[in-house]
């Protein structure tokens, strides 16, 4: 039986899992919404990709996990590599597109810039402090004016004279967009001024300072959304490349890097019907007061973290 090995990316909106194989070959994947709860949003992907995944053929030889919750499903999981989103997205894009020199991600909370020579990490920014220019902003504005998330770019597109939106903060965004439409303002016009609006935010905040040169590769959700492409290839002057997996970049990358670190840990599909709990406590032992997070399986401590000294730790049993 051939060797397989499992990625997934849990963000705060998003999770995304890939299955390779041992030449980096994506055999299945599967995206779906957190919605606050990493682990059963973790135990559906898994049901998910079981039901895609052959069997017959393959054993899932390693997990790794990236994004925001990487630690926790890690440790639930028990990942042989836990890497932060930057290297995990570098890894997967740069399998892709090798001559990769920047990297566009926008995700549904956040969005960041990678900036890459020789395939190597050389510079990278994230936004992590306002929704203006993300995904949740998109599917927000779109509600507004009732337009379906994923018609949302073909709409913008269809704009001649796209109307200037103020995005560079979403309350103020919002209160502009409602201003615009009661001018009388088309959905088209709105929509397209509100992509390049997102695209404007990200490029004086989020790339502000770095030196932007093709080929540049878009990710994330925000990706798939064509009006906001176009504004980029306008305001950039470049040609941006968007993958058909885009959105599973974070999770093939960590896939790729539990395959590279030559470690083997088989994995079970049936590990999502394991119960899976988690405890915070106060150490309270020292004057740091840390929160101490324990993660439990089926009863069993598995991993703790959060501890600033030996007096906070929790003692986990061997492998």
């Amino acid at each position: 039986m051939k060797n397989a090995f499992l990625g997934i990316d849990i963000g705060s909106i998003s999770t995304k899992g890939t299955i390779i194989d041992e030449n980096d070959r994506i055999l299945c994947g599967d995206y779906l919404y957190t919605k606050g709860d990493p682990l059963e949003a973790v135990r559906t992907l898994l049901k998910n990709l079981e039901t895609k995944f052959d069997a017959l053929q393959y054993r899932v030889a390693a997990v790794g996990t990236t994004g925001s919750a990487r630690k926790l499903i890690g440790a639930a999981l028990d990942a042989v590599v836990v890497k932060n989103e930057i290297t995990a997205h570098a890894v997967g894009t740069t399998s892709i597109h090798p001559d990769v020199r920047t990297i566009f991600e926008i995700g549904g909370q956040d969005s960041k810039i990678i900036i890459l020579r020789g395939g190597v990490v050389t510079d990278y920014a994230m936004n992590t402090l306002c929704a203006a220019g993300t995904g949740a902003f998109i599917s927000n504005q779109a509600a507004r004016l009732d337009i379906p998330v994923e018609d949302f770019g073909g709409v913008a597109l269809r704009s001649t004279d796209p109307t200037p939106i103020a995005a560079r903060c979403t309350v103020f965004a919002e209160s502009d967009l409602v201003h615009k439409l009661q001018i009388g303002c088309s959905k088209e016009d709105i929509a397209a001024g509100l992509c390049r609006a997102i695209v404007l935010n990200y490029l004086n905040n989020v790339a502000k300072g770095k030196k932007i040169e093709p080929p540049v590769v878009f990710q994330g959700g925000v990706s798939k959304n064509i009006g906001v492409v176009k504004a980029f290839e306008n305001e950039t002057g470049h040609e941006i490349i968007v993958d058909e997996n885009g959105h599973l970049a974070g999770a093939y990358g960590v896939a790729i890097l539990a395959r590279r670190s030559g470690a083997l840990r088989p994995f079970d599909f049936r590990v999502a019907d394991v119960d899976f709990r988690i405890a915070g406590k106060s150490c309270g032992r020292c004057a740091n007061n840390c929160e101490v997070i324990c993660v439990f399986r089926d009863g069993t401590l598995v991993d703790s973290w959060g501890n600033r000294c030996e007096r906070g730790s929790v003692a986990v049993p061997s492998r």
